[in-house]
């Protein structure tokens, strides 16, 4: 583990995207070219997982508006950051419920760990993010029905129509 202080930057984009810049070498200690997730606990209360973004010889740590604002932090705040290298199968939690129906569907599963592992993150993300169980089982069955659907190449657009239509029989 590393421990880093920085501070909270926005990009000049005019977009309201914030980010943690991390030193170069912090960034060679955890990351390489093919691995560059970590674990990044925030003024020890808030862990994220992240991806250590490249930015001149060092990287970045994208932030967040709901973590921002649970930390209560403006840019130019100082933190403390604590990270790791994230040794985890897909680089963030996998919800229980997305577990489950991954064990249970083969052909769905196969689909699924055909994608990148940037879209099966996204696809995690869609099925954490809600709170419910019964939505992130629907949600995680319409994913799984759409990647049987367009044989693993996972289109977005269809995919929320997809989540919409199974949405309608909750």
């Amino acid at each position: 583990m590393v421990c880093i202080e920085t501070h909270l930057q926005s990009f000049d984009w005019s977009t309201g995207y914030y980010h943690f810049p991390i030193d170069k070498a912090t960034t060679t200690i955890l990351s390489s070219t093919e691995h560059r997730r970590v674990v990044c606990t925030i003024n020890q209360s808030v862990t994220i997982h992240a991806a250590l973004m490249p930015l001149g010889e060092g990287s970045y740590i994208m932030i967040n508006k709901k973590v921002r604002q649970q930390l209560k932090l403006k840019e130019g705040d100082r933190v403390e950051l604590q990270l790791k290298k994230d040794e985890s199968e897909y680089g963030m939690p996998m919800p229980e419920t997305l577990r489950l129906i991954l064990d249970q569907d083969e052909l769905g599963s196969r689909y699924f760990h055909s994608l990148t592992a940037g879209k099966q993150r996204n696809l995690i993300y869609i099925v954490s993010k809600v709170k419910s169980i019964d939505r992130q089982i629907n949600k995680a069955l319409a994913i799984m029905e759409h990647l049987k659907d367009v044989h693993g190449q996972l289109d977005f657009k269809l995919l929320n129509e997809k989540i919409k239509q199974f949405n309608q029989n909750i």
